[in-house]
């Protein structure tokens, strides 16, 4: 069940972060996505971590994955660049996450 919280609180904080930049290039009312977003994605990581999910790895998993998905969707939606120093910064960072995973195991 942790796993599915921690899905939860990634999927919300991209979509409050991508709300975020349509709020500051447009209209206003894409600040209530952001205030409900932030509020449930911390929600949502405060349910995985109950759910006996360390925090190190709770954290890890969600910052990363929520920087890998902001950035490319950041391209989709909003034309940012996305290079590939910038993929092999993400892939590092992704490599890191997964070294404190199953670092945890030990």
């Amino acid at each position: 069940m942790a796993w599915i919280f921690l899905i939860g609180a990634i999927l919300t904080e991209v979509t409050a972060t991508l709300s975020l930049k349509a709020a500051i290039t447009g209209s206003k009312l894409w600040y209530i996505p952001v205030a409900l977003g932030y509020g449930i994605a911390f929600t949502c990581l405060s349910f995985a971590l109950q759910n006996d999910m360390p925090l190190g790895v709770a954290y890890g998993i969600w910052s990363a994955a929520g920087v890998a998905l902001t950035a490319v969707a950041g391209r989709l939606i909003f034309k940012e660049p996305f290079t590939w120093v910038m993929a092999a910064g993400i892939a590092l960072v992704m490599g890191g996450v997964l070294l404190v995973e199953v670092g945890a195991e030990y």
